[in-house]
């Protein structure tokens, strides 16, 4: 903040806006939000300068706020305050616009839609402008009749009683649209494809998801495109997938808002599948000297190091390597996935660990070992509790058991 932000602008004197979008998505340990701690311990020393903050109001973003250093410099904006009216008229217009704009890309649709089922969305919003932009998202949808894809919405849905359901019944109604007819197993497939979408570490392409979860790469964008409306999609395999809007990654994964079994994603079961997917492929592919080093040098001497990552480690197993441990921590709360996490974990740790550890040094990321095997320790305190079969050798009386490293892992 001083260095890149503060400096800078005292020595331009020039007049600055400068906007931090979604601050609730920021996460930190702290009560008050770390960010706005800097800002308002920084933020009288800038010149000529506003910020323009938006989020949540989280405990965290409210209590940053009211700090003694922002708390006189600042105004507080709350959207929930204002008049539904203006809202829903602004609503409307973003319908009205929308629609027009759909209708002079496509023919058969002059004085659509009428008056009365505009009426019925701008209430069914209830004030959300994200349940506004998802309803046009799924009715502009390639190769689909608009009007049937209205009227499925205006058919299936009714006004929420409490604040935010509406969203909720507009997501379950596009699911079901998406899922209506397909096989137990299909549900299963398009569960997996969905639940590595939404709590991948970073944004994952279709080609990484397959290589993560064992599909071909081809089945990815055909499950991807049935709930297009709720992602944004882009041509081709290898561009990264990410939801439209937090709201949705938030419903599917919360068993209070999404209570269709079939389009229900638990995020502990998901963590374990996609860290197991992570772990069978660097058991697989993992080698020695993969980026075909030459010995003795280091790091710093090789002049193509970037390239040869980019050459030897494609994005699949890049994920693996600096991810894996993530899904870890998230799956901990679930022992009966424990048997298969611990048997996939053990094997890489004897026989991958160190190509594992040369990657990460390639990638400039040996920061992660550590962080991994911190998660591991407490992974096997986890399996203890339950009386897992350790990834480890237990040595001792059962009354003074302690763990130890596997002897390949530790030798290495």
């Amino acid at each position: 903040m001083n260095k890149l932000i503060v400096q800078l602008l005292k020595e331009s004197s020039i007049s600055t806006v400068i906007i931090i979008d979604a601050l609730d998505e920021c996460e930190d340990e702290e009560p008050a939000s770390a960010i706005l701690d800097v800002i308002g311990q920084l933020v009288s020393e800038i010149p000529n300068v506003k910020f323009f903050l938006t989020g949540r109001p989280e405990p965290r973003i409210s209590e940053g706020f009211r700090l003694p250093l922002l708390a006189e410099t600042t105004d507080v904006f709350v959207l929930h305050n204002i008049e539904l009216d203006q809202v829903n008229s602004d609503i409307r217009l973003f319908f009205g616009s929308s629609f027009l704009a759909l209708a002079g890309r496509r023919g058969g649709l002059d004085n659509w839609p009428g008056k009365e089922q505009l009426d019925h969305l701008c209430e069914r919003a209830a004030g959300l402008f994200v349940y506004a932009a998802a309803t046009v998202k799924f009715v502009d949808q390639t190769h689909k009749d608009p009007k049937k894809q209205l009227n499925f919405l205006l058919e299936s849905q009714k006004v929420g009683a409490r604040e935010g359901e509406a969203l909720d019944v507009l997501y379950t109604s596009i699911l079901q649209e998406a899922f209506r007819n397909d096989s137990p197993e299909e549900d299963i497939k398009t569960r997996f494809v969905l639940g590595a979408v939404v709590l991948a570490v970073n944004p994952l392409s279709p080609s990484t998801i397959a290589s993560l979860l064992g599909y071909d790469v081809e089945d990815i964008p055909l499950l991807l495109s049935s709930v297009s409306s709720l992602l944004v999609l882009q041509k081709g395999t290898s561009h990264p997938v990410v939801p439209f809007h937090k709201s949705f990654p938030d419903f599917i994964t919360d068993p209070t808002r999404c209570t269709n079994p079939r389009f229900y994603i638990s995020a502990p079961d998901h963590h374990s599948r996609l860290l197991v997917g992570c772990l069978d492929l660097m058991n697989q592919r993992l080698a020695k000297n993969m980026c075909e080093l030459p010995g003795g040098a280091a790091n710093s001497d090789i002049g193509d190091l970037k390239e040869r990552a980019e050459k030897y480690v494609d994005p699949a197993l890049r994920y693996a390597c600096l991810s894996w441990h993530m899904h870890l921590v998230d799956a901990d709360s679930i022992p009966a996935h424990a048997p298969t996490i611990t048997s996939t974990l053990r094997q890489f740790l004897e026989k991958k660990f160190v190509f594992w550890l040369e990657v990460l040094s390639v990638l400039g990321a040996p920061r992660h070992a550590v962080d991994a095997l911190e998660v591991v320790v407490e992974w096997l305190k986890v399996c203890r509790v339950f009386d897992v079969p350790p990834i480890f050798t237990q040595m001792g009386s059962r009354s003074h058991q302690r763990l130890t490293w596997p002897t390949t892992v530790f030798d290495s």
